[in-house]
């Protein structure tokens, strides 16, 4: 099976409020096996436009990242980020050599 990921860019406009966020994302994260590649760190722009915080989630499936973002657990997690960040997220299927 390939694996798929969760590709983030994102501008947080509360810190503190953000942490709660990321608390609660844990437990949906958990459950559909998701595992933080990139959260965070430096970055360099090279081209086009960018956020200033970069993540990728890797899934075992593209089937578990999908049910992970639609799931009660992140949707929960979730009203709690949009009120203080602008994301742009996408789930993408990995490539399969």
């Amino acid at each position: 099976m390939t694996k798929a990921y969760w590709i983030v860019h994102a501008t947080i406009n509360d810190v503190d409020a953000y942490a709660k966020y990321r608390e609660a994302n844990a437990t949906a994260f958990a459950k559909y096996n998701g595992r933080f590649l990139v959260r965070g760190g430096a970055q360099e722009l090279r081209e086009g436009q960018q956020r200033p915080r970069s993540v990728v989630i890797e899934f075992p499936t593209l089937e578990a990242a999908k049910a992970c973002y639609d799931s009660p657990e992140y949707q929960a997690a979730k009203a709690l980020r949009v009120p203080v960040s602008d994301i742009d997220l996408v789930i993408v299927e990995g490539f399969d050599i």
